[in-house]
């Protein structure tokens, strides 16, 4: 068994608004990211996290290599990835500088990350997952690599579900209008919605609008009020997505 003690930890994570405490560490050669919970609702979205990664598979999603069953649930380690989160959200504040600068990168590099995102999600729902929580704060961008990776996917459940709540975790900017109403529908009709405002967000720059007029009026359309008139599924946001990207 590997031990990862947080005093080895080169980079602690402890101010995360997740309630988890994440850290990275070095054993056996190699690097790991340890995310343990320390509040019971954080406790709550690893075992959901667990399950995720049970039954989802995709190259761009940082899935954990040992899960490690606790009295204070699990501890999920992963390989550790080098990058930028394009919002690393604190307990003191979003900061938000990665996204600043990748929405700087050359459009064919957004575009890109994009349509891995995209098709990172048609795994999700083809395992019958819906996504909850996606938001910039998923975006692990690797600069050097120009290579896109999801994390922290740990709010994802099976669906469509009912919600019984109030509303659901995650960021306004990215949530769609039903994730706010108790007994709606969340089903792939939100994760439309919550990736036409992906496409919105990392085309978007402070000089304004980056993409085309086409992938303006996609994500437009991917990210409508009413569930009924978006993209049925993610399978349709991808085609017409890929439709504006030259090969």
């Amino acid at each position: 068994m590997l031990d990862l003690p947080l005093a080895s930890a080169f980079a602690i994570f402890d101010a995360q608004d997740s309630g988890c405490l994440s850290y990275g560490v070095e054993a056996a050669g190699c690097r790991w990211f340890v995310k343990k919970a320390a509040t019971p609702q954080a406790r709550r979205s690893l075992i959901r996290a667990s399950k995720l990664h049970a039954a989802v598979r995709h190259p761009a999603i940082v899935r954990p290599e040992r899960i490690i069953d606790g009295p204070d649930g699990p501890t999920l380690i992963y390989p550790w990835h080098d990058g930028t989160v394009l919002n690393q959200a604190t307990a003191h504040g979003p900061d938000r500088s990665g996204l600043a600068r990748f929405q700087q990168l050359p459009v064919p590099e957004v575009e890109a990350a994009i349509d891995t995102i995209i098709d990172a999600h048609l795994a999700v729902t083809a395992a019958s997952y819906v996504a909850v929580d996606l938001y910039d704060g998923c975006f692990l961008y690797d600069f050097t690599a120009r290579r896109m990776r999801l994390i922290d996917l740990d709010e994802y459940r099976r669906g469509p579900f009912v919600l019984d709540t109030d509303r659901l975790p995650g960021s306004r900017r990215y949530m769609a209008p039903e994730e706010f109403v108790r007994a709606a529908v969340i089903d792939q009709r939100t994760n439309v919605y919550t990736l036409g405002r992906t496409i919105q967000h990392l085309l978007d720059s402070a000089d304004g609008w980056r993409g085309s007029p086409a992938q303006g009026q996609i994500a437009a359309h991917a990210a409508r009020a009413t569930p009924a008139d978006r993209y049925p599924d993610v399978a349709g946001l991808a085609a017409a997505w890929r439709s504006t990207v030259t090969p």
